[in-house]
């Protein structure tokens, strides 16, 4: 009897989607396992997106994005990065930032070929690597004092003759660390002496709380880069702007990988949507002042979380600069799916485990505190209490009744 293919099989089921099924058959959960604010998309987006439909944007377009989504693109990194790119060559519109992440890996690695992946991470990207029959090597962020860093002795300790790719996420899922110049100088530096390509997973780079004001972004590894570097980039519209449903992303890439990933487009996807393309070029020319107010939204929201946490017994959680995620390691915790299914069932509140991050994510939970404040509050409550007493917790109890 003919098999699924074994590169597929490879390929685990989502911890996070597993809870979050769970969840979803249940009432009156307090949904925080998601990477994804509840906020709506912003009314002028919607309305450039109607606009686009009036006027026939309903055709394919290039592979590569519309013309003039890439220029729109390029003139933003010019704005705020002072990183000159060619948007007919160096820029590849995609349906989503993971569809990034696919052709860029994809257009890497071959079978048998290996990846450094820095954990914990979102698990697409060593997912995608497996499905293009590759091997993922999970290099653990140690936490050293109250930041996490990156061990660059177990970096040049996993390589073999087959590394071909490094892989890290600026500002972290699920951390919300944030490289620093120092740290991007190495990774680069480190790419280079070894021959590999360095991916940058630099999505929430906008969400970012400890630059000289809020709305500065996180500096671009292309900053450092050459033309001629080995270096990749992959971004999306959902986490700024509050399109996770919309799927437009893009890939930043020398000319080569770039051409090679316009390709691939044409056989995954062909293509991001015509009028989702257009609405994403309203929301770079018109999202400054959402992003400011969502900004100063998340960054009291996690400050909120923090001094919640900080009171529960056995938690311990650096203070992150970047994303909308806390990861909250919980002393002598081992299972974190069985703890958050745990608390799914007896408290209604949805976290997604640390496990489902790969490497150095046992032990801990991710929460995403781009909810409204309706909804964390009672959830950090019910966290805290189901902490303190373990298994006797009920919503109600939790609620006051």
């Amino acid at each position: 009897m003919p098999h699924v293919a074994s590169s597929v099989e490879r390929v685990p089921h989502s911890r996070i989607r597993e809870l979050a099924e769970i969840a979803m058959s249940m009432e009156g959960v307090l949904r925080l396992y998601f990477g994804e604010s509840n906020l709506p998309t912003p009314d002028f987006i919607k309305r450039a997106a109607m606009d686009a439909l009036a006027e026939g944007y309903t055709f394919y377009t290039e592979n590569a994005g519309l013309p003039s989504l890439r220029r729109a693109i390029a003139s933003q990194y010019g704005k705020l990065h002072n990183v000159e790119l060619d948007p007919a060559t160096e820029i590849v519109v995609t349906a989503s930032g993971v569809q990034a992440l696919n052709v860029a890996i994809r257009a890497v690695l071959d079978p048998g070929d290996e990846a450094l992946v820095l954990t914990p991470a979102w698990p697409n990207g060593s997912s995608i690597v497996a499905m293009a029959n590759a091997v993922v090597r999970e290099i653990p962020h140690p936490l050293r004092g109250d930041r996490y860093s990156i061990d660059f002795d177990a970096l040049q300790a996993a390589l073999t003759p087959r590394t071909r790719l490094l892989l890290y996420t600026s500002p972290s899922n699920p951390l919300g660390w944030v490289a620093t110049d120092e740290e991007q100088q190495r990774l680069l530096d480190f790419s280079r002496r070894h021959g590999l390509w360095l991916l940058a997973d630099e999505v929430y780079d906008r969400l970012y709380y400890a630059g000289s004001s809020l709305g500065v972004p996180v500096p671009s590894i292309l900053r450092k880069a050459t033309r001629d570097d080995a270096v990749m980039v992959v971004q999306s519209f959902s986490k700024t702007y509050c399109m996770t449903g919309w799927r437009v992303g893009w890939l930043v890439a020398r000319r080569d990988l770039a051409y090679k990933a316009t390709q691939l487009n044409e056989f995954i996807i062909s293509h991001a949507a015509s009028f989702a393309q257009k609405a994403a070029e309203t929301a770079l020319a018109q999202g400054e002042a959402e992003l400011a107010g969502m900004l100063e939204r998340l960054k009291q929201n996690r400050d909120f979380c923090l001094d919640a946490l900080s009171a529960m017994p056995g938690v311990t959680v650096p203070r992150p600069d970047g994303a909308f995620y806390l990861f909250p390691k919980i002393e002598g915790l081992t299972d974190s799916f069985g703890f958050c299914r745990k608390l799914l069932e007896e408290c209604r509140v949805g976290l997604a485990p640390g496990v489902a991050f790969g490497a150095g994510g046992e032990g801990s939970v991710r929460i995403c505190y781009a909810a409204a404040r309706e909804i964390l509050e009672p959830a950090m409550e019910r966290l805290g209490r189901f902490l303190l007493v373990g298994q006797d917790s009920s919503p109600e109890a939790h609620d006051g009744a």
